[in-house]
Order: C-alpha cells, then structure tokens, then sequence
C-alpha cells in the first residue's frame, strides 16, 4: 500500500506541474487564447485539479475524505469529456467544414460539467468513501457497478468516439492528398501533406486514454469476478498510468507549435547569461 501511494503521489505530481505548464502559458501568452488551445486549456485544467485532488491519498474519514473522493471522480471525468470536445471540432471543421465551432462554447461546458456533475453523484450511490489507501468507493457490489456505470462506461464511451472521429478525419485527408497527386498540383499536395502529418499525430491521442485505463479496466473487471484478490503489479500499473493521465495529455495536446513559439519568443528576450543554460527549443518550421 505504501509502495502504490508513493507511486501515485509521483506520477500524480508529474501529471500536475505538466497541467499547470499549459494552464499558466494560456494565462500569459495572449495569441494562444483561440477557441482551439481554449478547449485544451479546459482540458488542462482538468487534469490538473485531478492530479491535485489525488496527490491527497489517505485523507481521515469524513469531510476532507468525500471531498477528496468526489473531486477526483468529477475532474478526472471531466478530463477525458474535454477530450471529446476537442475531437468533435476537428471533426466539424475538416470533415464537415463548418465554422460555428465557437458558437458551440457554452454547449461544450454544459455537457463536459452537466455530465461530470451527474456521473459524480449518482457514484455516491451505494458508496462509502474513506477506505484504503484512498477515497475509493466500499467493495460491495453496488459499489463496484456504480463504478463502471459512472467511470468506465463513459470512458470507453469517449475513447470509442474519439477514435472513430480520428479516423474519419485522417481518411478525409489522405483522400485529399491522393487527388492533389492525381491533379499534380504541387502547392495542394505538400499542403495536404502537412495537414495529414499534424493529424496523424492526432489520430494516435485516443491510446492516450487507452494507455491510462487499460490496467485500471482490467483491475477493476478482476476486483468484480475475484474480489478480495488484488494482483500488485496490475494495480501497480494501474494506479501509476492513471496518474500520469494529465502529463500524457499536456504533452500530446499542450505542447504543440503555437506554445513552443510562444515560449521560444520569451526566451529569447532573456540576457544570454541566462539563456545559454536553457534547452534549445526547436519549432518544426526550423527543423525543415
């Protein structure tokens, strides 16, 4: 329990200050605010409350407990929503070529918090937090089918989405990069070429989910067939990929060339003294 607690407490904080990164270049770097990174933004946001709430482990019985138990369920929830959200408007603005995606702001927060809000409640079903290492729901039954109906289930429901939504998205564009071949136009073909690159990078996101639940999945399928029988390597993985959730997607959807210009600009008005002791960020304009 220890060993699984300092592992948390790690990988959680790595996942918090990946977050947080994103959070404060939002907050400081005014051309990252399009409606785009604003959705990774929330989606940081998220993961970062998420992290924080689950670095706490092993809280006493009773208020600080619930918070910590129901807060973690509501962001870590949320997280993986926002990440629906990014991909429908991929999906709306390449597949369907509509420009409304920002009319669609407060449609996104109603169903990203609505839903959070609800799955967190209807978890406290059957529930009694304050047992384990963490804030984890009671072992009965109830319990453990409250958990899968109100975590697993709409996980696996947004990783089902988010791949099919790739896919369509990348069948599009390699279609467009075969008819600027066909149509030898050069300037259509490297510009459909490069979009296909970027998204194809994109396509990869939803193994992001996929790598952080995985064992969580099965750990809890075989709590639910074997309870009382805890394997400690699977729970091992489990606990540590869930945790590292946030620095994955902080990456993959953070770091992309818009902040690494924005941060490469602010280094570069800093004296050299300081500046040569800092890593070299290359933009993907400079590697070509």
């Amino acid at each position: 329990e220890r060993i699984l607690m300092a592992v948390n407490t790690g990988a959680s904080a790595l996942s918090l200050m990946g977050s947080a990164f994103i959070v404060l270049c939002y907050a400081l770097f005014k051309e990252l605010r399009k409606f785009s990174f604003k959705l990774v933004f929330f989606l940081a946001l998220s993961d970062m409350f998420c992290s924080l709430f689950n670095i706490v482990g092993d809280p006493s019985k009773g208020f600080f407990c619930y918070a910590q138990g129901y807060s973690t369920h509501f962001f870590c929830v949320a997280s993986f929503l926002w990440t629906t959200t990014i991909a429908f408007t991929l999906h709306r603005t390449v597949v369907r070529h509509k420009t409304d995606v920002e009319d669609l702001g407060p449609v996104f927060h109603l169903y990203v918090w609505g839903t959070s809000l609800a799955m967190t409640v209807i978890r406290s079903i059957g529930n009694d937090y304050g047992l384990g290492a963490w804030c984890w729901p009671q072992t009965g039954q109830t319990g453990k089918v409250t958990h899968f109906i109100t975590f697993y289930a709409p996980l696996w429901g947004a990783i089902l989405f988010n791949g099919f939504t790739y896919f369509q998205v990348i069948r599009m564009l390699n279609n467009a990069t075969r008819m600027a071949v066909g149509m030898s136009d050069r300037l259509n073909q490297l510009d459909a070429r490069a979009d296909r690159k970027a998204l194809n990078r994109w396509g990869y996101y939803p193994l992001i989910l996929i790598g952080s639940w995985a064992f969580g999945t099965i750990n809890r399928i075989h709590d639910f067939i074997e309870p009382g029988h805890e394997i400690f390597w699977l729970s091992f993985l489990d606990v540590g990929m869930a945790a590292l959730m946030g620095l994955f997607n902080s990456i993959a959807y953070g770091l992309n060339s818009s902040v690494r210009r924005a941060v490469s600009e602010r280094l570069n008005l800093w004296p050299d003294r300081f500046r040569r002791w800092l890593p070299t960020i290359k933009l993907r304009g400079q590697e070509e």
